[in-house]
């Protein structure tokens, strides 16, 4: 197996940790030479990707890739590597057996803080979510005209070490917005890697969602981490009077429990179902800062 990974960033460097841990070779784009330089000593094989071009030495790496990881996002034009490979994905490597695209729970839309599922028709609010929405319909058909398996991972609000309510809470940057019934669910960047991992072992292709066991108001998490912290919390915020960026406002239109039923039927097992167990664990294990 040899994987690369498009867009190895947070999530990238977790699925590229995973597979490393399994004895496999992977190869990491990223857009900087110090990113690179970061990278290769994780062990990972590093090639620079601007989106628009592909250089030489990343064309002969990608002909040995016999699995591909997609989580660079989409822009206006699409999606940057299926407009760089449009119609030729199979002689650029033709060793390929399995996709995974990085998508978001955000192709959902507003359902009202009911269940989704992978069956739920797709409403998407915003122009970012229509984009990816865009790009994993791209995925699916490229999956099926070179006939190899395809898989969507819709993920969640991402979290873990360096990113997380107590890094929040110790910068000064964490809010209590209070907005009446919202709730969201998250996903520990851990189990984005077992779970990339796992679907590509097992060849699964199809749409996956990437989430927690438990969906709740996001004011909750940043009360527990204060307490598991032992500093006091924020106070709280009225959501409908708090200054907010307009993209962190968007978050907020959106209100859905995603279930991720399908992929614990498939035979994977989270490893941080729920944020308070997840939340101290970071503390016990003193890793939350990364």
């Amino acid at each position: 197996m040899e994987v690369t990974i498009f867009g190895c960033g947070y999530s990238g460097k977790a699925i590229a940790k995973a597979f490393i841990a399994d004895g496999v070779r992977v190869t990491g784009t990223t857009r900087t030479h110090d990113k690179a330089a970061a990278l290769c000593a994780q062990g990972i094989n590093a090639f620079l990707f601007d989106g628009e071009t592909l250089g030489n030495d990343l064309r002969a790496a990608m002909r040995d890739t016999t699995h591909l990881v997609q989580s660079i996002a989409p822009r206006e034009n699409g999606d940057p590597l299926i407009g760089l490979t449009r119609g030729r994905l199979r002689e650029t490597m033709p060793k390929l057996q399995w996709i995974g695209y990085l998508s978001t729970v955000g192709v959902y839309g507003d359902h009202k803080g009911n269940w989704v599922t992978e069956d739920t028709p797709c409403t998407p609010v915003s122009g970012r979510s229509k984009e990816r929405l865009e790009a994993e319909d791209g995925w699916m058909a490229i999956g099926r005209e070179v006939g190899i398996p395809a898989a969507v991972l819709r993920l969640s609000g991402i979290y873990g070490p360096g990113r997380n309510a107590f890094c929040n809470l110790e910068r000064g940057t964490a809010r209590r917005l209070i907005k009446k019934d919202q709730v969201f669910n998250r996903i520990r960047v851990e189990d984005i890697g077992a779970a990339t991992q796992f679907l590509a072992a097992h060849g699964l292709g199809g749409i996956y969602n990437v989430t927690d066991d438990l969906p709740g108001p996001p004011q909750d998490v940043i009360v527990e981490a204060a307490r598991l912290l032992g500093v006091e919390a924020p106070p709280e915020q009225p959501f409908e009077t708090a200054e907010l960026s307009p993209m962190a406002r968007s978050f907020y239109g959106e209100n859905k429990r995603v279930s991720n039923a399908k992929l614990k039927a498939a035979g994977f097992t989270l490893a941080f179902p729920d944020y308070p167990a997840s939340l101290a664990q970071l503390m016990r294990s003193n890793s939350w800062r990364g």
